[in-house]
């Protein structure tokens, strides 16, 4: 069983060069100073560290949606 979390926005969205490296350490499409582009790296490394998955739907114009899939975990399994 899992836990889902959902976050959608009405965004002007991605395209598909910037789904494929929005996890990656240090990337960022914010200008200058605005973005370190740790925020998604760090939240893709907590989520697989506690067992679960992100999946990601994203078009540009259209918004995004991110889920969080997390593993319920029982007392004797924590």
């Amino acid at each position: 069983m899992n836990l889902e979390i959902t976050v959608v926005d009405s965004g002007e969205g991605m395209g598909s060069e910037t789904l494929a490296r929005m996890f990656d350490p240090f990337f960022t499409t914010k200008a200058g100073s605005a973005g370190t582009g740790l925020g998604l790296s760090n939240v893709v490394a907590i989520v697989k560290a506690c067992r679960g998955h992100i999946e990601v739907e994203s078009r540009p114009g259209a918004g995004t949606t991110f889920r969080i899939l997390l593993p319920v975990v029982g007392p004797s399994e924590g």
